[in-house]
């Protein structure tokens, strides 16, 4: 019995040393915790969180426990300037930004400088915030305060015969309070080591792309916690930035033979999340795509009939696409040079407008994983000449900001290039679909869809929202092309990735399913895209074997991986990094090339479209 009662009061040794740090760092954890909820979105607290807190502060109370008692003040004390200040600005952000601590905010916080800082203070920072979810942080700091207060204080005579009787009555029951810690950690530890060992596994991968993979699984670990979030965010950024060293290493060697500027005027349009099943112009039974239609009985457009992306993932895809790697090269994409490099190294002028990939503080990991190397000043300085420096909630904006750059070049004289690349990134059809197309523009209506008897009405809703935005989007690659109609120009339009809209197939479903296991219906339907080639008259005229070419590999098996090779081809820019093999429009193209989608799955096997 003894022994027994030595070893519950060894288990109570951790809280009866620290019993303040335990008491206010638990209130901190736990009110910060609730303040980052998105109760309106019917989000929740994350079921054992109240455990998972009491976990991780008794094994701190626990180490703190055994340092000599002038370095255990210490160490509380820094720990309390990093778990107050940590909370503040999570909950900050989390009220100003509709988002708490995240990678992207960490890389804009490390971007700034003495002078922004100060703007941002007094823009943001206003007495109004103390009654906002912040000030309840405030007041969990505030109480601690006047705690420590209290115990620096004399203490009236009164009080401390209370404080005796107190401490006399916790003695008294210490086995009993040691018994029920014992049962409340050994439960804790139950119920906190699966989110635990998810958090684990998310924070040891060894690249950004692996983490944001991990993410797109249902257990991917609860951030419940402005420290969990800041972790991540500084591991994140420090993944990041492995492999913008290993860019800034390549660009120094990137090198370009001749350039023979075949194509003066080459427009590349990205799309985002687009189901070709919804497309028009591949046959499907509404008209969201009249326009592409009309442009291809104009002769002006070629459309390819077999082509899949390598990701359902907007950051692998661009990863792949704005690097010279394809899938199956030796190393990580990073190991190769950003085409877009190659083309102002060739002497091309290069104008990149996007309506996704631009640092903001309310952006999720995955914007974050698309993004970086385009962000990076360095970088974005030794690829593109001119950059859209807004986000728009829709995308014909990208188009003024276009235009605004064009009497920005006239007005500065800086008209004298050879040729030009042009790089539209639009939003497309994103989810929300509901906001991806104006109102005004909006032509489709549940009620189009009276023989879907399988859809529930908010089902035929979202349909609709999805085609609408398909439409506008048809809209949007229309003006586009339009702005390059009398150059020598030639354009090429192709999405990211699929996505699922309630196919007729069971269970119905709108987004992606991020499957570890790919089956038909997901490549089907979030890895067949539409791409299509678009040449005006006049590139016709000058290029009659450029055209040619385009026709006869409209049948022709590709994968998006590839499509930095076709673009220095169009480009007529030689060097060691252009390879004819995957070009689609190069007669040494190999059409046999295995299309491996999420580096797992033979495309075309699956599909059973060849044979092993």
């Amino acid at each position: 019995m003894k022994r027994i009662k030595k070893w519950l009061d060894i288990i109570a040794v951790p809280i009866s040393k620290n019993g303040e740090f335990f008491v206010f760092m638990y209130m901190l954890s736990m009110v910060s915790a609730a303040c980052t909820v998105f109760y309106h979105w019917k989000q929740e607290l994350y079921d054992f969180s109240w455990w998972e807190v009491g976990l991780w502060l008794y094994v701190i109370s626990a180490l703190l426990s055994i340092l000599p008692n002038v370095i255990r003040k210490i160490a509380r004390g820094i720990i309390y300037f990093i778990a107050y200040g940590i909370s503040i600005v999570d909950v900050y952000c989390f009220v100003k930004f509709e988002s708490p601590i995240n990678p992207s905010m960490l890389m804009l916080i490390s971007e700034t400088n003495t002078k922004e800082a100060t703007e941002f203070f007094s823009a943001y920072v206003s007495p109004e915030i103390v009654f906002s979810n912040v000030g309840w942080v405030l007041l969990v700091l505030i109480c601690h305060i006047l705690w420590t207060i209290h115990r620096m204080l004399k203490k009236p005579k009164g009080l401390i015969i209370a404080e005796g009787k107190v401490e006399e009555f916790v003695k008294r029951g210490q086995q009993v309070a040691g018994i029920t810690l014992l049962a409340f950690l050994i439960t804790a530890f139950f119920l906190s080591k699966k989110n635990l060992s998810e958090l684990y596994t998310l924070m040891t991968k060894n690249t950004l792309g692996e983490v944001e993979h991990k993410l797109t699984e249902k257990d991917c670990g609860k951030q419940f916690l402005p420290i969990y979030r800041t972790v991540f965010s500084i591991y994140a950024n420090n993944l990041a930035a492995k492999q913008i060293d290993i860019l800034h290493k390549v660009s120094k060697e990137v090198e370009v033979d001749s350039c023979s500027f075949t194509s003066p005027e080459i427009v590349l349009i990205i799309g985002e999340s687009y189901n070709k099943s919804h497309s028009q112009l591949y046959g499907y039974q509404y008209p969201t795509t009249p326009r592409q239609l009309k442009m291809k009985k104009e002769g002006l457009l070629v459309d390819f009939t077999d082509v899949v992306t390598s990701w359902n993932l907007t950051s692998f895809v661009f990863k792949h696409m704005m690097s010279t790697y394809v899938v199956g090269d030796k190393g990580d994409w990073c190991d190769y040079p950003l085409f877009a490099q190659i083309f102002r190294k060739a002497g091309y002028h290069t104008t990149f407008l996007t309506n996704e990939f631009l640092p903001k503080a309310k952006q999720a990991v995955y914007d974050f994983s698309g993004g970086f190397f385009l962000n990076d000043p360095q970088l974005s300085a030794e690829q593109f000449d001119a950059r859209n420096s807004e986000l728009h909630v829709f995308d014909d904006a990208l188009i003024h900001d276009y235009l605004s750059l064009q009497e920005k070049e006239r007005e500065e004289g800086d008209t004298l290039w050879n040729g030009r690349l042009t790089i539209f990134h639009l939003i497309g059809q994103h989810q929300d679909y509901r906001i991806r197309c104006p109102n005004s523009k909006k032509r489709f209506t549940p009620d189009n869809y009276a023989d879907r008897t399988d859809l529930k009405p908010k089902w035929k809703k979202n349909l609709s929202n999805y085609d609408n935005a398909t439409l506008y989007n048809d809209s949007i690659v229309e003006r586009i092309t339009h702005l390059f109609k009398d150059k020598d120009a030639i354009a090429i339009y192709v999405p990211d990735h699929g996505e699922e809209v309630h196919s007729r197939e069971l269970p119905h479903f709108s987004g992606r399913m991020h499957s570890t296991k790919i089956i038909q219906r997901l490549a089907r339907e979030e890895f067949e895209i539409p791409f299509w080639i678009w040449t005006s008259p006049t590139y016709q005229k000058n290029h009659p074997e450029i055209c040619q070419r385009i026709r006869l590999a409209a049948k022709k098996p590709y994968m998006i991986d590839a499509l930095s090779h076709t673009l220095m081809y169009l480009a007529g820019i030689h060097c060691k990094y252009y390879r004819p093999e995957y070009d689609v429009l190069s007669p040494e193209y190999n059409s046999e090339r295995p299309r491996i989608l999420k580096n797992q799955t033979d495309y075309d096997l699956l599909m059973e479209r060849k044979h092993e």
